[in-house]
């Protein structure tokens, strides 16, 4: 059943990119879901751990819910092999530190 809620939520979520508790409250609640505090919470910590959203506080009773995006992690991945290809390559000519020619 937990399942189902965090799909629910991280649907709502993805529509939106970003939104607030509030906001994704109110719009869980006008689609006839009805959750309690303490499991909306739990719902948006293991969406958090699970690395699908990020949560952070804007004011002092409103939180912010972003979706992660993968492209971010894909770039970092992508600059590692373009260095680790350039260095065997530039490994692959031993001699050219050498050369002034």
């Amino acid at each position: 059943m937990t399942t189902k809620y965090k799909s629910l939520v991280l649907e709502k979520i993805e529509e939106s990119t970003t939104i607030t508790d509030k906001v994704l409250s109110k719009k869980l609640t006008s689609d006839g879901y009805v959750i309690s505090e303490g499991f909306f919470n739990k719902i948006l910590l293991d969406l958090e751990i699970m690395g699908l959203i990020t949560v952070s506080w804007i004011t002092k009773d409103t939180r912010r819910i972003e979706i992660v995006s993968n492209q971010e992690e894909e770039d970092e991945i992508e600059n590692s092999n373009k260095k680790m290809i350039e260095k065997d390559y530039e490994s692959s000519f031993p001699n050219m530190e050498n050369d002034t020619s």
